[in-house]
């Protein structure tokens, strides 16, 4: 990896958790939790990689239609993720990004995030950020509204900072596991010149090996952002 370029923000939509679960005859919940397994170990990963950024799709807010005992189960999860390991993050000097519409999830998972985020704002080794929530439709609507109101004229440049993800910069390889070939409304301006990578591998299955393949395959890219 030392003689790759390597991009400054990876972006993962973590999918395929549900179906590796009925795949085993096994409930969704249990998907969920094999898939937050591994994010956290493959999260560690990317960081020792030398990635500076990485964002995960880990709950849309369109996945909030889904059944009540399914969405009930993930926010448990999220619970013993932010209980968990937020301190582990901090000694990591890795700081905690939460971008999406929290309004929409229970309100004692909102306050232990805004905890992990106060608790890890010093980490200056990477930002770890988590969609949850999250729509990028509706993040740029959300943008649109306020440059509205300030009556300001934007630039490609400001209101990207007015988006969530302000102040990180583009991403540049965005992964989606699960064999599925869509962005599913996830960064669609921040990914505008995002190199894309789809594995045929569930989220579960996907191993620090399989996310070094496609850092590698990122690296053998001619990126020209549109130039000869």
């Amino acid at each position: 990896m030392a003689d790759m370029v390597l991009p400054h923000h990876v972006a993962i939509i973590m999918d395929g958790n549900g179906r590796w679960a009925t795949r085993r005859l096994m409930p969704r919940a249990a998907g969920h939790r094999a898939g937050l397994k591994r994010m956290i170990p493959l999260a560690e990963h990317v960081f020792e990689s030398g990635v500076k950024y990485c964002t995960l799709f880990a709950l849309s807010a369109e996945n909030l239609n889904r059944p009540q005992e399914e969405l009930e189960s993930l926010f448990q999860l999220f619970r013993e993720y932010f209980a968990k390991q937020i301190h582990k993050l901090e000694q990591q000097g890795i700081r905690l990004r939460v971008i999406g519409n929290l309004a929409l999830i229970p309100a004692d998972i909102a306050a232990l995030i805004a905890q992990g985020e106060r608790e890890t704002a010093k980490g200056k080794r990477g930002t770890l950020t988590l969609a949850i929530g999250y729509g990028a439709r509706q993040d740029i609507v959300s943008a649109c509204n306020s440059a509205m109101k300030e009556g300001r004229e934007v630039t490609v440049e400001t209101f990207a900072e007015m988006l969530s993800t302000g102040g990180m910069p583009a991403v540049d390889l965005l992964i989606r596991t699960g064999k599925e070939k869509r962005l599913s409304n996830f960064l669609l301006f921040e990914a505008a010149y995002a190199e894309l990578y789809f594995s045929e591998k569930m989220f579960p299955d996907f191993t620090n090996k399989h996310f070094d393949r496609a850092l590698a395959e990122y690296c053998k890219r001619d990126r020209r952002y549109g130039k000869i």
